[in-house]
């Protein structure tokens, strides 16, 4: 399954500047998996800031960009009224490589455990096939 960016809106509520998802490329159901990708460009709002000299995508936003992918895979069997996710951890964060403008960052994420309202998962983020960075995530599922 491949969802586009209008496809993505229908599920997750962020928005501009802090969409973190273009595209996603595939949806296992019988993995509880799913992954996508997020094009880095210059023009991001962000790098005004961090950092002005050395543009580097925030590791926070890494982790958050998988979140926001495990979104998706977990609101979509919910009616609309009744999405929302909250991130209730984050455990095992590490970060490899750096992502910078023009790279294209394959995110993947996988259910490890899911619990009627609560979910742990794996996230990874690649770039360039290299590992850029992992976490193991957990959220709750809210009316």
């Amino acid at each position: 399954m491949n969802m586009n960016i209008e496809e993505i809106w229908e599920i997750i509520p962020h928005r501009y500047p802090f969409l973190l998802v273009d595209r996603v490329i595939e949806i296992n159901e019988e993995e509880s998996s799913i992954k996508g990708y997020k094009n880095i460009t210059i023009n991001e709002p962000m790098f005004q800031g961090h950092f002005p000299s050395r543009p580097v995508f925030p590791g926070v936003l890494i982790v958050e960009a998988m979140a926001q992918l495990a979104a998706v895979l977990m609101l979509r069997r919910f009616p609309a009224e009744k999405r929302m996710a909250y991130f209730t951890g984050i455990d095992k964060a590490r970060f490899k490589r750096l992502v910078i403008p023009g790279d294209r960052m394959d995110l993947e994420v996988k259910v490890v455990r899911d619990r009627a309202n609560f979910v742990v998962l794996e996230g990874k983020a690649h770039v360039e096939g290299q590992l850029a960075a992992q976490a193991t995530m957990s959220s709750a599922l809210a009316k």
